[in-house]
């Protein structure tokens, strides 16, 4: 477990949960709160739902690339 956390925090993967979950983040917040935004009708409740679809992309590519770097280290253990 301790591995899994050290690894959420190396640079190559922040980086990468970052810009997946401003890219996924964004469409997903048009998609779901566009039409709030264009009517100017976003009140707080909204803007928590707003943040918690950004993190969701942020953390499944943190975790995916947690489980892929390990995979592959298991896996060149194993062989070598």
């Amino acid at each position: 477990m301790t591995e899994f956390l050290r690894l959420c925090f190396v640079r190559s993967v922040l980086k990468r949960a970052a810009i997946t979950a401003c890219i996924v983040g964004t469409v997903l917040i048009v998609i779901n709160h566009g039409d709030a935004l264009m009517q100017g009708s976003v009140d707080q409740n909204r803007i928590f739902k707003m943040i918690l679809t950004l993190i969701v992309p942020y953390l499944v590519s943190t975790v995916s690339s947690v489980s892929t770097i390990l995979s592959m280290k298991k896996e060149s253990e194993a062989k070598g």
